[in-house]
């Protein structure tokens, strides 16, 4: 995955995101599900022009949705939270 963003599907801006972890320069992105801690790290600091202190992975696994008598299930997705180093932010806002 050479293109950053091949590896970042879309930055993740929520209210727990956005008054909790952006305060501490960590940022949650939505990643390609084959892409690991290094290839993350490098696109971050690619895309954005900046550096990054550490990534924490984890897979989101996809809820279960109804509709009338069927039942269906979202895909799964994998989320990476993303530390800067000091003096580093990102302007997704």
């Amino acid at each position: 995955m050479r293109n950053p963003y091949d590896v970042i599907v879309q930055p993740l801006i929520t209210e727990k995101v956005t008054e909790t972890l952006v305060p501490m320069s960590t940022y949650a992105f939505e990643v390609a599900m084959k892409a690991n801690k290094l290839e993350v790290k490098s696109a971050i600091e690619k895309a954005f022009n900046v550096k990054v202190e550490s990534v924490r992975t984890m897979i989101v696994k996809g809820k279960i949705k109804r509709y009338k008598f069927a039942k269906g299930r979202q895909p799964d997705w994998k989320k990476a939270v993303v530390r800067l180093q000091e003096g580093h932010r990102i302007d997704i806002l």
